[in-house]
C-alpha cells in the first residue's frame, strides 16, 4: 500500500477535513469518487472497524476501512476534503491523523530513474560506501526541507537520513540496497 495523504484537522463544522498530500499527482488522486484504504498510525488511540456514518450518542466513532471522497477543493496548497458519510465536525475530528492509502500494485513506475516511490524503498538494506550494513529502511518521512529515510538500525533504534544525492548517492532497487555516505556522527543523533 502506498500512502498518498494524511488527514489533518477539521475545516469548518460540516465534516470537511484538511489533507496533507503525499503524492506527486494530487489532481489525479484527489477527485470526487476516489477511494482510499485507511490506516490509523500506531501512535493514535482511535478505534478501527465497522463504522456507521454517525455513531450513537456516547459511542466512539470507528474509522472505516475505506473512505471515499464526496468533494474536494484546494486551499493554500492543501486539499479540503468532504468524505462520504462524514458530515459533522466531531466525526471529522475522529479522523485526524488517519493515513490515506492506495494499492501500489497498479501503479506505473516513475519516468525519472532518480525518482522512487516510498513502497519501493521500504525494507531495502542500507549500507555505507565501504559495504558496512547499517540497517533497513523502515519508512520514508516527507519533511519540508527534504525527504527522510527512517533507518531501522542493525544495532537497534532508529535514525533519520536526509534523502539527498550528497548523502544517498546510490539506490539499487535490483540489488535491494541503498548506499549512503553519511557525515560523521549522523547515526548518533
Amino acid at each position: 500500500m502506498l500512502v498518498v495523504g494524511q488527514i489533518g484537522k477539521p475545516h469548518g463544522i460540516r465534516g470537511e477535513v484538511s489533507v496533507a498530500v503525499r503524492t506527486d499527482e494530487p489532481e489525479e488522486r484527489f477527485v470526487a469518487g476516489s477511494a482510499f484504504t485507511t490506516e490509523v498510525p500506531r501512535n493514535r488511540r482511535v478505534s478501527t472497524g465497522p463504522a456507521t456514518a454517525t455513531p450513537a450518542p456516547g459511542a466512539p466513532y470507528k474509522v472505516p476501512a475505506e473512505l471515499v471522497i464526496e468533494s474536494v477543493r484546494w486551499h493554500q496548497g492543501r486539499a479540503i476534503v468532504q468524505f462520504e458519510g462524514v458530515h459533522d465536525r466531531n466525526v471529522a475530528e475522529a479522523l485526524r491523523g488517519v493515513l490515506l492509502q492506495v494499492d501500489s500494485a497498479g501503479l506505473t513506475p516513475p519516468d525519472d530513474p532518480d525518482e522512487f516511490r516510498d513502497h519501493q524503498l521500504v525494507g531495502l538494506r542500507v549500507e555505507s560506501l565501504d559495504g558496512s550494513a547499517l540497517g533497513t529502511v523502515e519508512r520514508i518521512d516527507h519533511a519540508a526541507a527534504s525527504d527522510l529515510i527512517v533507518l531501522k538500525k542493525a544495532a537497534g533504534g532508529t535514525a533519520l537520513i536526509p534523502f539527498v544525492s550528497q548523502i544517498v548517492p546510490t539506490v539499487d532497487l535490483g540489488g535491494g540496497r541503498i548506499l549512503v555516505d553519511l557525515p560523521e556522527g549522523l547515526l548518533d543523533l
